[in-house]
């Protein structure tokens, strides 16, 4: 890993580390190691995704635990859960507000920044209903890989 890469991985691990005390949580083995894969790897893999990968590490950590800690880790605002067309639930490390593409052929899941839509005007009727904490848009179709073959 380069030296600016894992800069910025130390720099978002402290963040983490800060959050979780504020907000009252232990910083366990487990949290830490869930986060991480999270932020190093950016493709939203699902709860079993993670375990896999995790368990190469720590064959001892249980999906069980994997799905607790990221429904604690999504309770606190340090994770995100995705909810794709088929109900298969992705997850990503909060980093910056952004929305998601998703290709309903591959299930690739791809970020995107969309300034114009976190800016708009909600409507009178939305306005009107209480309080937005957030918006997000999760756009479905197919991407240029798919399509091409």
């Amino acid at each position: 890993m380069p030296s600016a890469s894992r800069k910025k991985l130390t720099q978002q691990m402290e963040l983490f580390n800060y959050s979780c005390r504020a907000a009252g949580l232990k910083i366990t083995h487990q949290r830490t190691l869930i986060y991480r894969e999270l932020l190093q790897q950016p493709d939203h893999p699902t709860a079993e995704a993670l375990h896999k990968r995790i368990v190469r590490e720590v064959p001892s950590i249980s999906l069980d635990t994997v799905y607790r800690t990221l429904a604690t880790l999504e309770q606190h605002g340090l994770v995100n859960r995705i909810q794709t067309a088929e109900s298969q639930a992705r997850f990503e490390a909060v980093i910056a507000p952004h929305h998601h593409l998703i290709c309903s052929c591959c299930k690739k899941v791809l970020d995107v920044e969309w300034p114009e839509f976190d800016h708009i005007e909600l409507p009178e009727n939305v306005r009107n209903w209480g309080t937005i904490n957030s918006k997000n848009a999760v756009m479905y179709g197919t991407c240029t890989a798919c399509a091409s073959t």
